[in-house]
This record gives C-alpha cells, structure tokens and sequence, in this order.
C-alpha cells in the first residue's frame, strides 16, 4: 500500500489514554471514537485531521491499556498509518487486528516533523519525506499483515478466506 499525507507529529509514551481518553470508552462507533481522538494532548487534532494525513510518534508509541478503541480511533480519524520510533506490543497487535498498518523506524523518527509531508510504501517499508528529501526504511509488513490491512482487519480477512 502506498500513502502520502501530512504530519500529525507526537513524542515518547503516547499511551491509549492520549489517544482515546477513558470518559469516551462507552461508545464503541469509530466516528464517535474518532471525533475524541487525541483531544488530550492536541485539541485540534480531530477537527483538523484529514483523510491520508499520517501519525508519528516516537518511542512506545500506544503504551498503557490494551484497549482496542486507540487504533480504532486513529483510522477512523483517516489516518492509514501510523509511523514511530517503537510500539508497544499489544498497541502494536491491536493495530494490526484492526487493518492499520504501523512501522517503526527507531530514531530516525526524529528527522520527521509536525506539518512534513510522507510518501509512505508499507509493503516495501520506504517512507520519504518530501518535505526534506530524507528516505527511511522500516521493517515492511509480513504479506499476511498487509492482506489483514487490506482486508479492513481481521475478521474481514477471516471472512474472506472462508473461516467465519
């Protein structure tokens, strides 16, 4: 999958609570979720997020709860990617169950700023900031990765393959 968009740039430990804030847990609509994200750390977030802009943090990026409702929030929010330092594990799992891809660079996520515009290949693990012509290489996706993401997430890869 290749993306371009513009830079939503956050630092270290985001946890889930940044991400989604608990006192908006009892809803489980992605729109809702959406229209709450981020609000704690960056009020302008989800009213001036717009479809293909991209996410990067730094390092363990979605720490804390396992709540699936963080990664949710920040697709449904338009964004097809997510790019940081590191992950945390079940954050990390959580995005993949869902279909939003996530690749981490380690430091050289510090090269990327607010307002930088990515062209990002998952399947290859090259982004490009266009902004100051540097190229990363990330991990890319393992291919059943990139099909679940393909597929809007799990259980719609699962539906496809027959298994539900």
């Amino acid at each position: 999958m290749e993306v371009k968009g513009k830079v939503w740039r956050y630092g270290d430990n985001i946890d889930t609570d940044v991400i989604i804030p608990a006192r908006y847990l009892n809803s489980f609509d992605p729109a809702e979720l959406a229209s709450h994200c981020m609000v704690d750390i960056d009020e302008t977030f989800a009213q001036k997020v717009q479809p293909g802009d991209l996410m990067v943090g730094g390092k363990n990026f979605g720490c804390g709860s396992s709540r699936e409702h963080a990664p949710i929030a920040i697709k449904a929010s338009g964004v097809p990617v997510v790019i940081a330092a590191s992950f945390a594990r079940i954050f990390y799992r959580n995005g993949i169950n869902i279909g939003l891809p996530l690749l981490e660079i380690g430091d050289a996520v510090e090269k990327i700023n607010a307002g930088d515009v990515l062209q990002v290949d998952t399947t290859a693990g090259i982004i490009k900031n266009l902004t100051t012509g540097d190229t990363f290489k990330a991990h890319p996706l393992p291919g059943f990765v990139q099909d679940i993401a393909r597929a809007g997430g799990l259980i719609h890869y699962i539906k496809e393959k027959g298994s539900l």
